[in-house]
């Protein structure tokens, strides 16, 4: 009689992983497609008959489209561009810029918005300038043209971090050989290396994409009447303008839908158009003269002054005296007193719910990684897809789904600090999981076998030996997931209540209060930390970038 096969450890632990995620996300989006379909009377359209019987509703949705495509394609043009010239032309302090670059995109989209009201607002230190010395009107920063501004050069960054990695694959011999056919310039980007590193600029497309469409603080900030998706979700699910679930619930369906499709034929396209080279020789920078030279510098500089500019300008005005609301001559610390005195609370709560959530996703990370990698099956390859949902879902659909799911007993979370965790660690487990996936991809299995032949366990060989070689892939997204809970919004101005408020809850409602002082302070503590946060990742990586 044969006996009883033992339960692997592994598959115990990838049940886990599942129900986890069947839990508090498979789950609450179901309860949130539910709520779509119910009406006063039991199952009813209503909700979406009511959408799309107003201009007033569905204008949202052209507004939101043209913002996200706007956004994606000028960030598209303006990062390849400058990725090709910082990888191809030797740039002075060109490792300073790099660094720049990257946290000119550190900091929340809407701290960018409000930094701009300061610069291009009615009363803006550059609006008056101009005005003033000059005569000159300058171009509104409200409306369209403020949102397109504020989301290109906060998003510019990541599309630039992607495709300078895509760069160094791609061997120069390619590029030697165009030029001795008198492909050059222009026409050589354009011909040669844009085909080569296209799955790249798409997966950077989707993530611009994304995140431009679920950008809930900019259009709230400067919007000023141009609605978007998640303000009217916002409007519709929390304020006294809507309060209407089912509504709410309907639009956010409908966001989903489209967001899953536009991953779905991204991935189609970039499955078709990849190419695979070898790279012996990479593409090294080359010192350029006369014009050229002159123009490549311009380039970069005008770029990175522009990028920098807001959170500069922002970090300045952090120590500006203050009179009520107004800024006055001279300097103070007075900004800084009251934002610890008055919403210190902010600053505690902000790193324990980031540090809660951060440590979940490296545990469940490391495990998801490992099992997807080393362990391939049907039901490992449902895991990695279903892992990487959250990267498709806007924050403020998730918040609105968990509220609406765990509203009551036997699992009432809503208004604690676990959903916000919660929220947080299912937000940002796929930059950890990704990371974390592809450093275990370069590592050799032959390791894991030798230990597993002198006597250890599979478990403790994946402590011991697997654990400690993935380290710097878990490090790197754990960064990147760090960074982007700092910055958050979208999910928690939906879940937070006055005892889990965090950094950017009160600087978004300083912002609203007029309170620029306090809201000036905030945004540079909370930028300092993710500068602190990069240094450290590059000193203990030696890196200058970090792979996203």
């Amino acid at each position: 009689m044969n006996e009883p096969r033992k339960k692997d450890a592994w598959t115990i632990i990838t049940g886990a992983v599942f129900l986890i995620y069947i839990v508090f996300l498979l789950y609450p989006l179901i309860t949130l497609f539910a709520k779509s379909l119910i009406g006063p009377e039991g199952f009813s359209l209503a909700s979406f008959q009511k959408f799309f019987s107003s201009k007033y509703y569905y204008g949202t949705i052209v507004n939101s489209l043209r913002v996200t495509f706007s956004v994606t394609l000028l960030t598209v043009v303006l990062a390849v561009p400058l990725a090709y010239v910082m990888n191809t032309v030797k740039i002075r302090f060109a490792a300073a810029i790099q660094i720049l670059i990257l946290i000119s995109s550190t900091s929340a989209p809407f701290i960018g918005a409000y930094s701009w009201i300061l610069l291009l607002g009615r009363s803006g230190v550059i609006t008056v300038f101009f005005r003033d010395v000059f005569g000159i009107a300058t171009p509104d920063i409200y409306g369209f043209n403020g949102i397109l501004l504020v989301l290109t050069l906060q998003l510019t960054p990541l599309i630039f971090m992607y495709v300078s990695g895509a760069l160094k694959t791609v061997d120069s011999s390619l590029i030697e050989a165009s030029e001795s056919m008198n492909c050059t310039g222009v026409k050589k980007m354009v011909r040669i290396t844009a085909p080569l590193i296209l799955p790249t600029i798409l997966a950077g497309s989707l993530l611009v994409f994304m995140r431009a469409l679920a950008d809930f603080g900019t259009p709230m900030l400067i919007g000023e009447g141009y609605r978007t998706i998640p303000v009217l979700i916002f409007n519709e699910f929390i304020s006294e303008m809507g309060d209407d679930d089912s509504f709410a619930a309907a639009i956010s369906i409908m966001v989903v839908v489209f967001a899953t499709s536009i991953f779905l034929v991204q991935k189609f396209v970039a499955e078709k158009k990849s190419y695979t080279t070898t790279s012996l020789r990479p593409i090294q920078p080359k010192k350029e003269k006369g014009l050229r030279n002159i123009l490549a510098h311009a380039f970069i500089y005008i770029y990175v002054i522009l990028a920098i500019m807001p959170q500069a300008y922002v970090a300045y005005t952090s120590f500006l005296k203050t009179r009520g609301k107004m800024f006055v001559p001279g300097y103070s610390l007075d900004s800084y007193i009251t934002a610890f005195s008055k919403i210190g609370d902010a600053i505690t709560n902000t790193f324990v719910l980031a540090l809660s959530a951060l440590a979940i996703i490296v545990v469940i990370a490391s495990l998801v990684a490992y099992v997807t990698v080393r362990r391939p099956s049907a039901l490992t390859n449902i895991l990695d897809i279903a892992t990487m949902f959250p990267y498709i879902v806007p924050g403020s659909i998730l918040g609105i789904a968990l509220l609406m799911t765990f509203n009551k007993q036997p699992m009432y979370l809503s208004g604690t600090a676990f959903i916000l965790v919660l929220a947080f660690t299912i937000r940002r487990l796929p930059y950890t999981i990704r990371s974390s996936s592809a450093i275990l991809h370069q590592i050799s299995v032959s390791t894991e076998e030798a230990a597993i032949s002198l006597g250890a366990s599979k478990f403790k060989t994946f402590t011991r030996i697997t654990v400690p070689a993935m380290l710097p892939g878990v490090f790197s997204g754990a960064i990147l997931s760090w960074v982007s809970i700092l910055t958050e919004l979208s999910t928690s101005i939906l879940l937070y209540t006055t005892a889990t408020r965090t950094m950017t809850i009160a600087i978004y409602t300083e912002v609203l209060r007029g309170n620029y002082g306090t809201a000036a302070a905030l945004s540079s503590i909370l930028s300092l930390i993710t500068v602190i946060s990069l240094l450290i990742f590059f000193k203990v990586t030696g890196k200058r970038e970090l792979n996203m």
